[in-house]
């Protein structure tokens, strides 16, 4: 085999194994990241990638989140519906916030698992040693 198509084929088999290797390395808990917050018109894009790291399915994670802003006053109160979560399979979720720009947010702060359906999980499953990230300007804690 040549080495272009050995560097392919080590390339491939590594992608393929990246899934187990980020449960292994996340534990048997869920991961939230702020991923990115883009402003649109007069409202806050908020995107984030999700990491299920318990070995079996989330079936819904709904949590329910608190919005600062800028000055630490709280803002508003809402949940965001994750949806399904899949063991051990990255996933993306967005949410509009409507009438605030995202230099106008100054934390998230996730207040805990309004719905978590894990039948093989429980119901901690979603909120249990949750680990809280963020690569945007916005401070995210739970």
């Amino acid at each position: 085999m040549s080495k272009p198509t050995s560097l392919v084929s080590a390339l491939c088999a590594s992608l393929l194994a990246l899934p187990a290797v980020a449960q292994e390395e996340l534990g048997p808990r869920v991961s939230i990241e702020l991923n990115a917050a883009e402003t649109d018109g007069e409202s806050c894009r908020m995107s984030f990638v999700v990491l299920n790291g318990h070995g079996s399915d989330i079936a819904q994670a709904v949590y329910e989140t608190v919005l600062f802003d800028a000055e630490g006053q709280v803002d508003r109160l809402t949940l965001f519906d994750f949806g399904t979560l899949p063991a051990g399979r990255p996933r993306v979720r967005q949410f509009v916030i409507s009438g605030t720009a995202c230099d106008g947010l100054g934390r998230v702060l996730f207040n805990g698992a309004e719905t978590c359906e894990a039948e093989a999980l429980g119901p901690a499953a979603c909120e249990s040693d949750l680990r809280l990230e963020t690569r945007a300007g916005i401070e995210v804690i739970g």
